[in-house]
């Protein structure tokens, strides 16, 4: 009989906004509880309490398994849960996830403390109408519609991970909408998500990765001739460059984010590129989206729609942010200030003669860490 070793443990984190945005166009919160189509800047305070449960065994080979659950409360009186996994493996050698999660982060945001739009969350983040910020998410997890499973392995300084999210793909869209149309599911959807990251230093990471639905005719629509029409062919391209060096100095140091991901979708493509940088609890960057549709069936939206037929669509976002750390010298309790600002853009005017819009958003985040 080898020894076996284990811990386990809580942990609670509490989060809290108060926010100040114009009209959404999918820009702000969408689960807030607010029905903010129906004006044109809004208050909202929201936000949730999270508690962490997690516990582990390792026998004195290498071999361990472990498993973590966090439920979440939020400030609107639902109860949900963020992760829920088991894990399994061999030391140095293999991992095994199996569960609620998110794999590998192929965009990462820094300091991100207000960027919220179409494309910021694991589940309805296409909004049909509104414009996508395509961030290599659709295959990363922690649905509210289906289950992960991942296998990764480290090999020297390289990193290998393979993503399995097995879903019911029309939760990829808000209200079920994609392009005008209700989408009909027909079976679940499989994403493989592959990635690898190369870290020749501590510092530096350079990360590549792809995701696609491999299951064929999963959902769709039917036509006017009673034709099924298969919409659920994705295929998203993403690379990420990291230089994080608070790893080496604490103090001082500068973490820079380089990403850049394409979407390959039915009737539409997506370019998304970003920037950011964070030094001494300042953050901002710079994201760029290009969205091309080439088919539109009608407006889906009566109030702030933007997107609304066959042409090319970008949206430039700068976003900032600034944490004041251990408030009234209570050590884990922060309060960031997050801000971003939007232009889009559209390559047609409208009647009003105007080809842009804006969105804008301000925040002050409560965030206490027990």
């Amino acid at each position: 009989m080898q020894p076996l070793s284990g811990n386990k443990g809580a942990r609670t984190d509490v989060e809290f906004n108060i926010d100040a945005a114009s009209k959404s166009g999918q820009l702000v919160m969408i689960n807030s509880g607010v029905n903010s189509d129906s004006v044109n800047e809004r208050w909202d305070l929201n936000g949730r309490i999270l508690l962490g449960f997690d516990g582990a065994r390792k026998l004195d080979n290498g071999y361990f398994a472990g498993f973590s659950a966090q439920p979440l409360a939020n400030i609107h009186g639902s109860v949900n849960i963020d992760d829920a996994l088991l894990f399994f493996g061999k030391k140095d050698k293999w991992k095994v996830k199996v569960g609620r999660f998110e794999a590998y982060d192929m965009f990462p945001l820094n300091q991100d403390t207000f960027i919220e739009y179409s494309g910021n969350t694991a589940n309805d983040i296409y909004a049909d109408g509104r414009g996508y910020i395509y961030m290599m998410k659709e295959g990363r997890g922690r649905s509210n519609a289906g289950g992960n499973f991942l296998i990764s392995k480290q090999l020297d300084n390289w990193y290998f991970e393979l993503n399995t999210l097995l879903e019911d793909g029309t939760s990829l869209y808000n209200d079920g909408n994609y392009h005008g149309r209700d989408m009909e599911r027909q079976k679940n959807v499989a994403y493989l998500r592959p990635v690898i990251a190369w870290s020749p230093t501590e510092e530096f990471t350079v990360s590549a990765a792809m995701e696609a639905n491999v299951v064929n005719n999963a959902y769709g629509y039917t036509d006017s001739k009673g034709n099924f029409v298969d919409q659920s062919d994705r295929t998203g391209y993403g690379m990420s460059i990291t230089w994080n060096g608070l790893k080496t100095d604490p103090e001082n140091g500068i973490v820079v984010n380089l990403n850049t991901a394409y979407l390959d979708a039915n009737n539409e493509k997506d370019f998304t590129a970003g920037i950011n940088a964070l030094w001494k609890r300042f953050e901002l960057g710079y994201i760029y989206a290009h969205n091309k549709i080439d088919e539109f069936s009608g407006v889906v939206c009566d109030n702030d729609c933007w997107i609304d037929d066959e042409r090319s669509y970008t949206i430039h976002t700068i976003h900032a942010s600034y944490r004041f750390a251990n408030v009234m010298d209570m050590e884990n309790f922060n309060i960031y200030l997050g801000t971003y600002y939007s232009i889009l853009d559209s390559d047609k005017m409208y009647i009003n003669d105007s080809s842009t819009e804006s969105r804008y958003g301000v925040r002050v985040r409560f965030k206490y860490l027990f």
